[in-house]
């Protein structure tokens, strides 16, 4: 069932001063659609890298050919340092107070007080304890570390199979890494796309020289490797840990409604449920609400670079009754010599239809349906870029779109609803 709007009413009138809590594309968007929106209040930028905004797509899909970052000013012509009032790229938010009519933020160089806040602080990469020596990957900083640590010729181990670990095993390859992949599930990608889907990316590994292993747990990480659960041991030069990421919101303490992995639930406007409406989150930190896709986590990048303009609008008329785009969530992945693009939510309990065939090496589609009706949850391209604009604009209606299954399947067809 789709979440049902709740939450208090709507403020009365338009803050004079937002505080941004982050530095990263939502944040970095979020300045921009204020000022594209005419808004001329005071805007402070808090961020914790010390580097100006970058796109972080490219750290794990140009691991080893792009040493240094792909800055946002260049990438989506946005400078916020132009934009804002302030911006502190090395002043990270350590706490947040809510007034009634505004916040106050806690920092490390005294407390910032504005009217609004937008909460745009990100994920961290989760790195389970007692796995100190093993790198993650998620800034620019991780980035520059990882590639300074591979040459040709050592030993990777990556743990986990999912976009992350499959993007970084495939890079790595190419430059005549020794690639282990562990992945504790049956399949590659299972979390994201199910072990039937996942498994028909298994071939690629081989492909590529890369070592996969499945259904298999980690018990320890140390100086000499990877020991699994059944005694194994992985002998390493280096270890990834790439088990996915948690928002970054711990610095929020019991100010805000969190679930357990730290996320902020969110209306359509990006308000957050059970605060005042003056405080908002956007990007990595949200699970958001959506009509056609029920709670959608963050982590999406489409999402941190539009879902801004939503929050903008929302927060600078209250009370408009305009809908509200409600994105399909969006992942794009280049691994292991494939191109894939997901759009939707994959639900555990989908009936799968498969358009093409994965086995005969040329572009193929998934898509999943709400058991037993031609009602569309998702859609993944691999290597088929006619079917991707086709998916993108099935999931521009308020629901999810309706897809006769058989017409679906045949792959001389086009994906139409």
């Amino acid at each position: 069932m789709s979440p049902t709007p709740s939450g208090p009413p709507p403020p009365t009138t338009v803050p004079e001063s937002v505080a941004v809590a982050g530095a990263g594309l939502a944040a970095t968007q979020t300045v921009a659609a204020l000022r594209e929106a005419g808004y001329t209040g005071r805007v402070v930028v808090l961020g914790a890298e010390g580097v100006p905004p970058y796109d972080r797509p490219p750290l794990s899909k140009h691991l080893l050919d792009r040493v240094t970052p792909a800055w946002l000013a260049d990438e989506v012509g946005t400078d916020i340092t132009a934009l804002a009032d302030e911006v502190h790229l090395d002043r990270p938010a350590r706490g947040l107070v809510v007034h009634g009519a505004g916040v106050t933020v806690h920092t490390d160089h005294g407390d910032l007080t504005a009217d609004a806040v937008v909460v745009a602080t990100g994920a961290h990469a989760h790195r389970p304890d007692g796995w100190a020596g093993a790198s993650t990957l998620h800034t620019a900083a991780d980035a520059e570390q990882l590639r300074a640590a591979l040459r040709p010729g050592d030993r990777l181990v990556v743990v986990g199979a999912g976009w992350i670990g499959a993007e970084v095993a495939g890079v790595a390859a190419r430059a005549d890494v020794d690639v282990t992949v562990v992945e504790a599930a049956p399949a590659p990608l299972a979390a994201a796309l199910g072990p039937q889907v996942g498994a028909l990316t298994t071939p690629w590994y081989d492909e590529h020289g890369v070592r996969l292993l499945t259904g298999r747990q980690v018990a320890a990480v140390d100086g000499a490797g990877v020991r699994l659960a059944d005694g194994t041991t992985l002998r390493a030069d280096v270890v990834l840990a790439a088990v996915g990421a948690r928002p970054a919101t711990a610095w929020l303490g019991a100010s805000l409604p969190r679930e357990p992995d730290g996320a902020l639930r969110v209306d359509e406007g990006f308000a957050v449920l059970g605060a005042p409406r003056h405080v908002r989150a956007v990007g990595d930190v949200t699970l958001r609400r959506s009509r056609r896709h029920g709670w959608v986590p963050g982590g999406h990048w489409d999402g941190a670079l539009r879902d801004p303009t939503e929050l903008v609008a929302d927060l600078l008329h209250p009370g408009a009754t305009a809908a509200r785009a409600d994105r399909a969530p969006y992942v794009f992945s280049t691994q292991l010599g494939h191109e894939l693009t997901l759009f939707g939510q994959p639900g555990a309990d989908d009936d799968v239809v498969l358009r093409g065939d994965p086995a005969a090496g040329a572009g193929w589609t998934a898509l999943w349906y709400r058991p037993g009706t031609d009602a569309l949850a998702a859609v993944l391209t691999v290597d088929r870029p006619r079917d991707v604009g086709a998916a993108r604009r099935l999931f521009t209606t308020p629901d999810l779109p309706v897809l006769p299954r058989t017409r679906a399947a045949d792959p001389a067809l086009p994906l139409r609803a």
